[in-house]
């Protein structure tokens, strides 16, 4: 029975040189880091045909799904949506206090 046994000072050291020398590595490839991977926090320009296309295109439009499909935070898709409906472009389907489902408006 008993817990992990301990290392020593040696094995310790070793471990910590591999790893820095993993990180190391990745910095070189430059890889990104799941810290360093950020959202969009500004939402893209509703006047911008594109998006517009491509909403149309959606069949339901909820924040997740606007989120996923233009990288935008929750928050920021929800608003986005707001907007878009109080503009006529997309309309109200049904919803609740935590989730509005909209669809594309004829």
């Amino acid at each position: 029975m008993g817990g992990k046994k301990k290392l020593s000072l040696k094995q310790m050291e070793r471990m910590q040189d591999r790893r820095d020398k993993r990180e190391g590595e990745k910095q070189r490839k430059g890889s990104v880091s799941s810290a360093e991977k950020k959202t969009a926090i500004i939402p893209p320009e509703i006047d911008d045909e594109n998006v517009i296309k491509e909403i149309k295109r959606m069949k339901i439009l909820t924040p997740y799904t606007v989120a996923s499909r233009f990288d935008l935070r929750l928050s920021v898709a929800k608003d986005f949506l707001e907007e878009l409906h109080q503009q006529g472009i997309v309309a109200y389907v049904s919803g609740g206090r935590n989730i509005k489902i909209y669809r594309p408006a004829d």
